[in-house]
């Protein structure tokens, strides 16, 4: 190989790989309106504050394995709020994340037919906070996410908590991968 050739190529083999079998995304929590497009948003400020933080990350790099792992700080103290991965994206509209992500997409949407929508097909995290906002949650499945089809991590409002019905979905985290 001639050395011109071996600089150029240089470059190239510094890159990291195109995709790394491990994503973390960090947030703070903010307004849907805010004037950037947040990668976290608040629905409810009282459950999930503004400011308050994320932290998400996918591990793909076993062999037909999933694991998430969220933590969380400055939410609403001694709350258990549900959490999906969901299909679509974050947006000003709750609703805009769209269904449930399924390892088996369920042909009728909303997916309400138990063999389809149960843990062994969604990934789904039981988070519950502490006295001070601090929480997290971890869970793994045997299958592995389709590239760019989970979009979102959404928690639901869970407990009741005044205003705001057990399914309502009260924060959104935007997913990189």
């Amino acid at each position: 190989m001639t050395a011109p050739l071996a600089a150029a190529l240089l470059p190239l083999a510094l890159l990291a790989p195109a995709t790394s079998p491990v994503s973390v995304t960090e947030a703070a929590f903010d307004p849907a309106t805010a004037f950037v497009p947040p990668t976290a948003i608040s629905y409810a400020s009282d459950l999930v504050p503004y400011g308050s933080h994320a932290r998400i990350v996918t591990d793909r790099s076993l062999p037909g394995r999933t694991v998430l792992t969220l933590t969380v700080s400055g939410l609403a103290p001694d709350h258990e709020f549900p959490a999906h991965l969901h299909t679509g994206d974050c947006g000003v509209d709750p609703a805009s994340s769209g269904p449930h992500y399924q390892n088996v997409v369920d042909p009728v949407q909303p997916s309400t037919d138990p063999a389809y929508a149960n843990e062994g097909n969604e990934l789904r995290l039981a988070l519950r906070t502490d006295r001070q906002g601090v929480g997290s949650a971890a869970t793994a499945v045997a299958w592995q996410l389709r590239p760019g089809e989970a979009r979102s991590l959404v928690l639901h409002a869970g407990t009741p908590a005044g205003r705001h019905a057990v399914g309502d979905r009260v924060a959104c985290v935007r997913l990189d991968g």
